[in-house]
C-alpha cells in the first residue's frame, strides 16, 4: 500500500484496550502523597473527586485496560483517526525526511481531548454521578467534556482560564452548545477564585487556579465529581488509543519512526501518541527518539524542578512528583492556552528522569511560522498548541536535510485551529510577542515548593 494515502481503518480496528505504560517501567512511578500526612494516598482520599473505576486505573499496573463498549461506540464517531504522510510539506522543505502526522482534529470538538472525556463521563455515569466540574485552558478540554456530558446525560461546569476565555469566545460558545456552563477563572464563585482576585483583580488566570476552583466545587458538593483533562495517569491511559492506532498505521506504511513528537503542557496528547512506541522500545528494544515540545514561556520539563508539588494553585490536590515551575507560578498570557500549566504529568516527568524522552522549549512566533507553513502545504490549520509539535517536526526534517540522511518523523497534530484565528491574526499583524516568564516569580514559586521528606 502506498504511504501517500490516508489511512482510515474500519470500525473493528478501533483499539479494544488502552495501553498502560506502568506495566513496562524499569522503575515504578513515585506515589502521590496526602498533603496533610505526607503519606501515600489511598482510594478513599480520592473518592470525593473520582469514581472508583478511574481511581483503580490511576494505580493499575496491568498492561491492557479494556475499553468499555459504550465508550467504543462513541469513539466510532471519529476513530480510528487518520494518519497522513506530509508529502507536500516534505517537498516545501526539500528534505529527505519522511514526515507523518496523526490527526486528532477529526473529533467532533476538534482535538484529542474526547478520548478521555468520553471515558470519564461514562465511568461517572456508571457510578451515578450527574454533575462534573472541570477546568480548561484554551477550551479544547472544556468543549470535549461538554460533548461527552451531552452523550451521557451529565451536567458540566467549566472554569476557563480568563485570558483564554477572552481570546477564544467561540470555545465558550461551543461548550454552551453542548449544554455546559463556562465561567472565566479566577471567578467570584469560589474561595480559591476570590482569594486570587483579592490579590490581583486583573489576573489572567492559570490552569492551576482553574483547577483549584473546579476541585473546590467538587469537594464541597456531594452530587458533583471532578474531571481532569491531562496530567493524571488514567487520563494519559485513555489517550493511548492515538499511539495504538499509529503503531498499526505506521506498520501499514512500512516505516518505523526514528522520531516521535508531541506538544506538551500537561502531557495528555504527547503521552497518547508516544507511550505505545516507548512501550515497544522497552519490551522489544525498538529504538525511537521521543521529544516533548513545550512553550518557552512555560517550560516545566526544561526549566522546572523534579519535585513533589501541588497540582493546583490553591493547594487542594494531593502532592505529586513532577517537573514543576511551582504551583503559584502564573505564566505569561501566550496563545497556546492549553500549554499554560505549571507542572507536567508525573508519568511524563518520570520518563524524562529515566532518560526515555527528550524535551525542548520553543517560542510562539517560530511555532506560528511553522503552523502557517504546515497549513499552506497540507491544508490543515493547526491549533496553537499543536504548532509546537509542527515546529519541532520541521526542525527535525531540516536537520535531516543538513545531514543528508533520511529520517522518519511522526508527530501528533492534536487539534485544528479553527477557533484560534485571532492568534493567527495577531501573528500576521506582528502583534504576537515572544514573552518570557518572570525569572524572579519563577524563583519565588520554586522556593515555595512543599517540603517533603525523602
Amino acid at each position: 500500500m502506498s504511504d501517500s494515502v490516508k489511512y482510515l481503518l474500519p470500525e473493528d480496528r478501533i483499539p479494544r484496550a488502552w495501553y498502560n505504560i506502568a506495566a513496562d517501567l524499569p522503575q515504578p512511578l513515585p506515589p502521590p502523597l496526602h498533603p496533610g500526612t505526607g503519606k501515600p494516598i489511598g482510594p478513599d482520599d480520592l473518592s470525593p473527586l473520582f469514581p472508583m473505576a478511574l481511581i483503580a486505573q490511576e494505580v493499575s499496573t496491568e498492561r491492557e485496560v479494556e475499553i468499555p463498549g459504550p465508550v467504543r461506540d462513541v469513539y466510532k464517531l471519529w476513530r480510528p483517526a487518520p494518519l497522513y504522510r506530509a508529502r507536500r510539506l516534505e517537498q516545501a522543505l526539500d528534505t529527505p525526511a519522511r514526515i507523518f502526522y496523526k490527526y486528532e482534529g477529526v473529533s467532533p470538538p476538534g482535538s484529542h481531548k474526547p478520548n478521555t472525556a468520553v471515558a470519564q463521563a461514562f465511568y461517572n455515569r456508571e457510578a451515578g454521578v450527574r454533575k462534573l466540574s472541570t477546568e480548561t485552558g484554551a477550551g479544547q478540554w472544556g468543549s470535549s467534556l461538554a460533548f461527552a456530558g451531552a452523550f451521557f446525560g451529565i451536567e458540566v461546569k467549566v472554569y476557563m482560564v480568563r485570558v483564554s476565555y477572552q481570546q477564544k469566545p467561540y470555545r465558550r460558545v461551543l461548550m454552551e452548545t453542548y449544554g455546559a456552563t463556562c465561567i472565566p477563572s479566577p471567578s467570584n464563585e469560589t474561595d480559591a477564585g476570590r482569594a486570587i482576585l483579592a490579590q490581583d483583580p486583573d489576573s489572567p488566570g492559570s490552569l492551576g487556579i482553574a483547577i483549584s476552583e473546579a476541585v473546590e466545587v467538587a469537594a464541597k458538593n456531594a452530587d458533583t465529581n471532578y474531571s481532569l483533562g491531562s496530567v493524571l495517569s488514567h487520563v494519559l491511559l485513555h489517550q493511548t488509543v492515538i499511539g495504538i492506532e499509529a503503531l498499526e498505521q505506521m506498520e501499514m506504511a512500512g516505516h518505523w519512526p526514528d522520531v516521535v513528537i508531541g506538544c506538551a503542557g500537561g502531557g495528555s496528547n504527547f503521552s497518547g501518541l508516544a507511550f505505545p512506541f516507548i512501550g515497544k522500545k522497552l519490551r522489544e528494544k525498538k529504538d525511537v527518539r521521543v521529544i516533548a515540545a513545550e512553550p518557552a514561556a512555560c517550560p516545566s520539563l526544561t526549566r522546572g524542578r523534579y519535585a513533589y508539588d501541588f497540582g493546583d494553585t490553591g493547594h487542594l490536590t494531593p502532592l505529586v512528583k513532577m517537573h514543576t515551575l511551582g504551583s503559584t507560578f502564573i505564566p505569561p498570557a501566550f496563545h497556546a492556552g492549553g500549554l499554560r500549566y505549571h507542572g507536567m504529568a508525573p508519568m511524563v516527568s518520570h520518563l524524562k528522569e529515566l532518560g526515555l524522552i527528550e524535551a525542548c522549549a520553543v517560542k510562539q512566533n517560530p511555532c506560528f511560522e511553522a503552523g502557517v507553513a504546515f497549513a499552506r502545504a497540507e491544508g490543515i490549520v493547526p491549533a496553537p498548541e499543536s504548532t509546537h509539535a509542527v515546529r519541532v517536526a520541521i526542525d527535525e526534517a531540516l536537520a535531516a536535510k543538513e545531514e543528508g540522511k533520511a529520517r522518519n518523523i511522526l508527530f501528533n497534530l492534536s487539534g485544528h485551529g479553527h477557533f484560534d484565528m485571532q492568534a493567527y491574526a495577531d501573528y500576521f499583524s506582528g502583534k504576537l510577542e515572544d514573552r518570557d516568564y518572570d525569572e524572579a516569580a519563577l524563583q519565588a514559586a520554586l522556593g515555595a515548593l512543599p517540603k517533603v521528606a525523602a
